[in-house]
């Protein structure tokens, strides 16, 4: 977890709850079921949980479907932000006319240089941005977002100097960030430095379901193309753990 809060001079208050970022994918669903252990979930609740997903036009809007599914699992409350599809321009998962990139080699020999069209613009900054107000206005004090900077496609948002700023704003720019009343509202980020194949491991751990999980950025008629590369990230995980993948195999 990357915490970069200085709460020396702040008396410690009790743990009040927390907003997950919940795309419906892998990743999400591992940390949502992360948090749900450390907040006693499913059976002895001990504190709030509020997963937030968004609807942007995505061409994978399937995942908010799926999304629904997997926070019903736990009884929690759901919100699923609509934006206007104008915020996300310039990405191949919200641009009819790109193409989403496909058997990306850089994603076999480790040699990813280039940011890819499944890039969307700040998109991170903003999600974080709405659950930051909602984690405020709730009085919750903790954010869950499932980034990781291992197996992943080049994108800037995911990086641990990108969480390690949102932190830096998020404890300037809050009322609970500068009351001296409490910690300020702490990002999260249990997957942060884990490959893939140990993110099937820790969803495996905290009993997440997986097999409602949908990572492809590229659907045919809801089925994963295979070939994108979350598509290859996500099979190269499971390859490695030995084990079929549990959304391919209902």
């Amino acid at each position: 977890m990357v915490s970069v809060s200085d709460s020396s001079q702040k008396p410690k208050s009790e743990k009040k709850g927390a907003v997950v970022l919940l795309s419906g994918g892998l990743d999400s669903t591992t940390c949502l079921y992360v948090a749900a252990k450390e907040f006693g979930y499913p059976k002895n609740k001990k504190l709030p949980l509020l997963a937030l997903s968004f609807d942007y036009s995505q061409k994978h809007k399937i995942e908010l479907i799926k999304s629904k599914k997997i926070a019903k699992t736990l009884g929690i409350k759901h919100v699923i932000q609509k934006l206007d599809p104008g915020f996300f321009l310039g990405s191949s998962l919200t641009e009819k006319k790109i193409k989403v990139r496909k058997n990306a080699k850089s994603l076999f020999n480790g040699n990813e240089k280039e940011i890819p069209n499944t890039y969307v613009p700040g998109r991170n900054i903003l999600f974080l941005s709405f659950a930051l107000s909602l984690a405020e206005g709730h009085g919750y004090d903790s954010i869950y977002i499932g980034v990781n900077a291992l197996d992943y496609s080049g994108y800037p948002d995911c990086r641990p100097e990108f969480i390690e700023s949102f932190q830096k704003m998020a404890n300037l720019g809050t009322k609970k960030g500068v009351s001296g009343l409490g910690d300020s509202i702490q990002i999260k980020t249990p997957l942060l430095h884990l490959g893939k194949k140990e993110i099937i491991e820790l969803g495996l751990q905290v009993s997440a379901p997986l097999h409602l999980t949908h990572s492809c950025y590229d659907p045919v008629r809801g089925k994963p193309c295979g070939k994108c590369d979350s598509c290859i990230l996500r099979a190269k995980g499971f390859l490695e753990m030995g084990i079929p993948d549990p959304a391919l195999s209902k």
